[in-house]
């Protein structure tokens, strides 16, 4: 089920949140910094009866890749007796760093990993925001301000 891009492939935040809606192991786990997570908001499951998972790729300042990333994740989705067929979501801001979480959990032998392509905040509008033009905000799914 992997795409040749090293994982099974993107999806946009709308699909992401239709498939956790629908599939009922599937998770989502945000990769963002505990600074975005505190002070840009955070994906809110709980209309689907399900929680967020966070691990983060890179903290704050950035440093490169949390090297303990991979055994984070295994770790909390074990806690939640998820094996390594169940369905995961990687979220950040605009769907790069969790495109190299999605890449990661794959290589680690989790066989669907998902990169949510348009992220949280999505990309720039032509005024330099975030969050009007794609991604989780701008899709109007539901998140909070923690």
């Amino acid at each position: 089920m992997f795409s040749d891009l090293g994982y099974a492939g993107d999806v946009d935040a709308q699909a992401a949140f239709q498939a956790l809606s629908e599939v009922p192991g599937a998770v989502l786990i945000d990769v963002r910094t505990h600074a975005e997570w505190t002070f840009v908001g955070v994906p809110d499951l709980r209309p689907l009866s399900k929680e967020t998972l966070f691990a983060e790729w890179q903290s704050f300042p950035p440093s490169g890749p949390n090297s303990g990333f991979v055994q984070e994740v295994s770790d909390l989705l074990a806690k939640k007796e998820l094996d390594p067929d169940t369905p995961i979501y990687f979220l950040c801001r605009s769907g790069a760093r969790s495109q190299s979480a999605a890449q990661a959990m794959t290589q680690a032998g989790y066989t669907k990993c998902f990169n949510i392509s348009d992220g949280f905040e999505g990309a720039l509008n032509p005024e330099g925001h975030r969050g009007t033009q794609s991604g989780w905000k701008a899709a109007g799914l539901p998140w909070v301000q923690s």
